[in-house]
């Protein structure tokens, strides 16, 4: 191998990226214009051709400009600058005509946060596995999603769309195959998957989905129009192009947190919780992907209904215990409260609580109870939806390996062992000092198989059959079932019963 950094050719020019082993990286290579200028809140411009070859050895600018939070679960590092469309190529083969399967990988952080530049996001296990690994980014927050009247719905779908076309045109010189891509994602990037499966503007540039932990997070033009108005009134300008581009970045982001802020305190009772979340139905965030428009015509499930996504491979799954685990104060407030009965007095029918209760026996606190019916309603009950409407080549899976101390699976933990990264920066805290290599052995290597062939290797989902990683159980989706025909039922009857 020479020891000169790797060159390859792209469609807008040259890029230099740099050896690591036996495998290359390519980060920050453009696929957009800055969308800064006339560019702001505009759908993706291809980028423009470069004459002198272009660096790719540092990460580009990401959408993300402030940190998720002041301690979070996956390293999601920050980088200045405008050019934020970009993306990271990691290759076993620059500038080869080796036609490798690639997995092109979309961030979470809830549509407003997030980097596609993580270290758990690191392609260089799979690379080792003979595969290209693309990781790209895209708008968020208002940017990306918020509702203006004379914009562009959908700018973040929009963006990752203009990302997979760069794949399609520009992955061959980087030794992958343009017509054997998986595209991948977990949290909001898992929901972003989903909706481009359901895009007909998506249509034929990927082969094969994997989903972790996504969500349906419906939210009609019409809703993201009323939101979209009423923040821009609050924020004192017109809710339009020009109205939003009065404001600086930093203002609109101080906006955005004001919005987004949560209600102080806890809900009054374990029962207010659960009546709170089944009206809800879940996690409610207030820039997401919109429905009704050329990118998302329908939702994700009624796509799936009319045989959107036919021929599709489809991986996904979730972790069993998301956004479970509640805090101490809230579990030993709600202590008292007997979980069956919390459940009832919440709006479920007792038979429903009484069952649900049975089948979770390792939540022993009412408090974990209470956020496990958040998990089914954001996470299991929509996997349940779009599993059992495609009758075809649909495998899902089933995180239940519980985090040191906690005893529970909580969001983001099965990442470091689906990419094989249990060593990586910020991995430690989530999974430990010791965690198992064999489960990431086992769970990376599914991976690797759904990618190259489209079959992670058991059989496919007949209303059972979820593969559990981490423990030995069978029909662990039984919970999420019994939850998922109670809702049935009492949306059909019409009825918000809050009694036993």
């Amino acid at each position: 191998m020479s020891d000169d950094r790797p060159v390859v050719w792209t469609r807008a020019g040259a890029v230099r990226g740099v050896w690591r082993g036996a495998s290359a990286a390519f980060l920050g290579i453009p696929f957009a214009e800055a969308p800064v200028g006339e560019l702001r809140f505009a759908a993706p411009v291809p980028a423009r051709p470069w004459t002198d070859t272009l660096d790719a050895s540092a990460p580009g600018p990401t959408p993300q400009r402030r940190p998720f939070a002041e301690v979070t679960t996956i390293p999601e590092p920050s980088f200045p600058g405008d050019a934020t469309l970009n993306l990271n190529v990691f290759t076993p083969a620059p500038g080869a005509e080796a036609g490798l399967p690639v997995l092109v990988w979309i961030h979470g952080g809830g549509f407003f946060a997030g980097s596609p530049s993580s270290p758990w996001y690191d392609g260089a296990s799979y690379n080792r596995d003979g595969m290209v690994t693309v990781s790209l980014s895209y708008r968020l927050g208002f940017d990306g999603f918020g509702w203006i009247d004379d914009a562009p719905t959908n700018r973040g779908l929009r963006d990752l769309i203009a990302g997979l076309e760069w794949v399609r045109d520009d992955i061959a010189a980087f030794g992958g195959d343009p017509s054997r891509v998986t595209i991948g994602g977990q949290s909001a990037g898992g929901s972003a998957v989903m909706a481009l499966l359901a895009s007909p503007l998506a249509k034929g540039l990927f082969r094969q989905v994997i989903a972790h932990s996504a969500a349906e997070l419906p939210l009609s033009i019409t809703r993201a129009r009323v939101i979209g108005r009423a923040f821009a009134e609050k924020a004192g300008v017109e809710p339009t192009r020009s109205g939003w581009s009065e404001l600086d970045e930093d203002a609109i982001l101080d906006a955005q947190a004001a919005l987004m802020a949560p209600p102080d305190g806890p809900p009054p009772s374990a029962a207010a919780f659960v009546k709170g979340a089944l009206a809800a139905g879940g996690v409610e965030l207030p820039f997401v992907p919109m429905v009704g428009d050329d990118v998302l015509p329908v939702g994700v499930a009624d796509a799936l209904r009319r045989g959107g996504g036919a021929g599709t491979a489809v991986l996904a799954g979730t972790v069993a215990h998301e956004f479970t685990p509640q805090p101490q104060p809230i579990r030993l407030a709600w202590s008292e409260s007997e979980p069956v009965q919390a459940l009832a007095d919440g709006g479920l029918p007792r038979e429903t609580a009484r069952r649900y209760v049975e089948d979770q026996p390792e939540l022993t606190w009412t408090a974990d109870l209470c956020g496990q019916v958040v998990t089914d309603l954001t996470f299991r009950m929509p996997l349940l939806a779009w599993a059992d409407s495609r009758p075809y080549r649909t495998w899902l899976y089933d995180f239940r390996w519980p985090a040191p101390g906690l005893g529970l699976s909580m969001h983001c933990l099965e990442l470091p062992f689906t990419w094989d990264v249990l060593d990586a920066e910020g991995a430690a805290s989530v999974v430990g000092p010791h965690p198992p290599q064999e489960l990431a052995d086992d769970m990376h290597a599914a991976w690797v198989r759904f990618i190259a062939s489209g079959d992670p290797g058991w059989p496919s989902w007949d209303g059972h059959n979820a593969r559990v990683f981490g423990e030995d159980q069978a029909d662990t989706y039984s919970a999420s079932r019994t939850l998922a025909e109670a809702m049935i039922a009492r949306n059909a009857s019409g009825v918000v019963s809050t009694a036993p």
